[in-house]
């Protein structure tokens, strides 16, 4: 059940007296009942506020719905625990004293080190390794070994044999602490001490007594005691007064949970985000999807990069054969018939031919949008009026695009090519580190070894002079080439992490700040992109001063915030520089229109020489050159 604030929150029950036949308000997700209308609102009102944490998961700033559908998932993690893990971890659990993370480490800690029936591992078999389920552990102590069944084909169980601890082999732990901690919370009926469910307990065979030293007062916390020994008031204050004691918070903590402090070095403020987007503010993630698709993979799709100001602007202008999007919707269309896949049968049943020009693409989208279900507008299309289709409609279908196109076998082959380029590159950064390193190592040897020399000379009598000369003539003859050779590592490295980033198979946030507003930097743009929690809302910064002040406004006590600052630390030049080239473009472009204008007024210039109208002149200039010889064939028929 979703807490309220981080408390119990409990539903109403049902009005006493209710007839069959009473007309009620109900609540879709919890089915209380209301008679009066007011108060269902009120309820609903309060349901609908991001003031709900899921209990399992500890995720806060939800409402009570996300929350309850947050609590079903992790509840289906929970179940995927390992059944042979069940038992040994319920045993730990019922009444433990320690607080979660505590008991998360302990529990990991001892899955790790010991075995236990129905563990699946590995063990030596004839100078190989082999799958093997622990079936039955024999002795204790030094003397204990383990009866092994081995595994085969379908899991079955071929052989049995009998072997040591020394012979078996863990290749990892058989779960992880994220998934225990969601375990705990889920069979669990309380904390502080926990107690398992009744219904595990018993399933499992775990003891549900206390144990000795609790039921005499032992284990249990300060303020469980003084309850016992006293009123309940009294120990409310003296919990008060403990709270005051307590040991200082480990910081970082969830980003919610962070309160201010006197001592709190002084944040600066954030200003709100730019939102003066041409499309609509919820279809600003459809417009970033599509172009970010179009730039990874443009070799792909043979189309020529174009920036996304000239992308949002084309899929704005009623203008119905925009070079842009026509290039963009035959790229992407002659990308899904040559896969053959779904599409390609689709339009074969149709009897059309196995290639989108620019004159047919219209054609060609109108069978896709009819493929895929999205009928709304499909006969203004037909009728080749596509560019009065609504913003929002044209780039839902330019997404429904690209979901098919990412899943065609092209477009795998080539994220696939790059995971290798990726993984090739990242060996030789690794390589040329371990080389850099050694050879370090070796410098210093030798120059310790030379210091050591020096010293005996010194000593035996030989010229004092002398020898540092020769030592200074020798480190400036060595450090010559050293320096040269240095400078041609650091070279290579930036080199490799270029390649990297050239190569990089997706575009990923850099974060999250307190209130799950993800933040998207793509190379190609330059603005820092923030998303809302529920992926409806989006906002850019496009200056260096809004940058400086998002970055010194993040509290590094909340766990969200330090993460998201430390990216944005580490990327701080690559998106600076980004910004600030953006912002001279965007400068020097209105300096343009303003020249244009004033030129116009004297000799009537056309519109189409203003930079802000240059989707209108987009080229395709990676287009192979049959097919612009095709194309010139279709507009000449």
């Amino acid at each position: 059940m979703p807490l309220f604030k981080r408390t119990p929150f409990f539903l109403l029950d049902p009005p006493k007296d209710l007839d069959p036949k009473e007309k009620v308000f109900q609540v879709r997700f919890t089915k209380e009942i209301f008679r009066d209308y007011q108060e269902y609102l009120n309820r609903l009102n309060l349901y609908r506020k991001r003031v709900w944490t899921c209990k399992v998961s500890g995720k806060s700033n939800l409402t009570y719905e996300e929350a309850l559908v947050s609590e079903q998932r992790a509840a289906e993690k929970a179940q995927q625990l390992p059944r042979e893990l069940m038992s040994p971890v319920l045993q730990m659990i019922q009444y433990s004293t320690l607080n979660l993370t505590d008991l998360v480490n302990k529990i990991y800690g001892s899955l790790q080190e010991n075995l236990f029936e129905g563990l699946e591992l590995h063990a030596k078999r004839d100078g190989s390794e082999s799958a093997c389920k622990i079936l039955k552990v024999v002795g204790s102590g030094k003397t204990t070994s383990y009866e092994v069944g081995w595994i085969g084909q379908d899991n079955a169980i071929t052989s049995t044999s009998v072997l040591r601890a020394d012979d078996l082999i863990r290749k990892k732990a058989p779960c992880g602490r994220n998934m225990l901690k969601i375990f705990i919370r889920e069979s669990t009926s309380q904390n502080s001490p926990w107690i398992v469910h009744m219904d595990l307990a018993k399933k499992y065979g775990i003891p549900t007594e206390p144990p000795k030293d609790m039921i005499n007062g032992e284990g249990l916390s300060k303020a469980r005691k003084r309850l016992a020994n006293g009123t309940a008031e009294d120990a409310s204050k003296r919990s008060k007064k403990d709270e005051e004691q307590v040991v200082p918070v480990k910081y970082p903590i969830d980003d919610l949970l962070v309160k201010p402090v006197a001592d709190d070095p002084l944040l600066s403020k954030r200003c709100p985000p730019s939102t003066d987007f041409k499309v609509p503010i919820s279809s600003v993630g459809d417009l970033l999807m599509v172009w970010d698709f179009c730039m990874s993979f443009g070799r792909l799709l043979c189309l020529s990069p174009f920036s996304l100001s000239d992308l949002e602007n084309a899929i704005c202008h009623k203008e119905t054969n925009l070079v842009l999007l026509v290039e963009i919707h035959t790229a992407l269309l002659n990308l899904l018939i040559n896969d053959e896949g779904e599409y390609y049968e689709f339009i074969q049943n149709k009897n059309r031919k196995s290639k989108v020009s620019l004159v047919t693409w219209k054609e060609y989208l109108c069978d896709f949008m009819e493929m895929t279900s999205i009928s709304s507008n499909i006969s203004t299309v037909r009728r080749g009026h596509y560019g009065l289709v609504p913003t929002s409609l044209k780039l839902e279908i330019l997404r429904e695009l690209v979901d098919e196109a990412i899943a065609t076998i092209a477009v795998k082959e080539k994220l696939d090519e790059r995971i290798d380029q990726q993984q090739a590159l990242a060996a030789e950064k690794r390589e040329i580190a371990r080389k850099s390193k050694e050879e370090q190592k070796l410098i210093m040897e030798v120059a310790t070894e030379k210091e050591m020399n020096q010293t005996n000379a010194v000593q035996d009598g030989n010229e004092n002079v002398n020898s540092q000369l020769v030592a200074k003539e020798g480190k400036e003859r060595k450090n010559a080439p050293t320096s040269k050779m240095g400078d041609a590592k650091l070279h290579l490295g930036r080199h490799l992490e270029k390649e990297l980033l050239d190569q990089s198979v997706r575009t990923s946030p850099l974060g999250k700040d307190r209130y799950y507003n993800r933040y998207w930097f793509f190379r190609r743009e330059g603005r820092l992109f923030v998303e809302s929690a529920d992926s409806k809302e989006w906002g850019y910064y496009s200056t260096k001063e809004e940058l400086d002040a998002l970055i010194g406004s993040l509290n590094i006590k909340g766990i969200r915030e330090r993460a998201l600052k430390q990216q944005l630390d580490k990327f701080y030049n690559k998106i600076s520089n980004a910004v600030e080239k953006r912002l001279k473009e965007v400068t020097h472009q209105l300096l343009v229109e303003e020249a244009v204008l004033r030129r116009s007024s004297r000799v009537h210039a056309h519109p189409k020489d203003s930079p802000s109208t240059s989707f209108l002149e987009y080229v395709n200039t990676w287009k192979p050159i049959q097919k612009r010889n095709r194309s010139k064939e279709d507009r000449a028929t």
